[in-house]
């Protein structure tokens, strides 16, 4: 559906919702890395772009308590990019690593 929904003209890959959630935001807390893969492969997509809670995509893919092998997957291919910043605290002072260490992921 991601790569159905990205090959149309009108669909914005990088535009948030309400909360300032981007597709990337989403796919990477629920651990969808073939979503995120496809998302990182547009260069339109910021992989560092805050929501308003002010946390990233790679705050969520850290802090995913769903299940530890598609978060490891995940986690990598952000802290792959250049652009993400691994230690970006949000707006409640909590950085990647403290959502981490609160699910008890170790992998990740």
């Amino acid at each position: 559906m991601v790569k159905l929904l990205l090959g149309r003209e009108e669909v914005g890959s990088d535009k948030p919702d309400n909360e300032g959630r981007t597709p990337l935001s989403h796919a990477a807390k629920e651990g969808h890395e073939g979503a995120v893969k496809m998302l990182l492969g547009r260069e339109e997509v910021n992989p560092d772009n805050p929501d308003n809670k002010g946390r990233t995509p790679f705050s969520y893919a850290a802090g995913n308590w769903h299940c530890s092998a598609t978060t490891e997957g995940v986690v990598k291919l952000l802290l792959g990019r250049e652009e993400v910043s691994s230690n970006k605290p949000d707006n409640n002072g909590r950085t990647p690593l403290s959502h981490a260490a609160e699910t008890g992921l170790e992998g990740a």
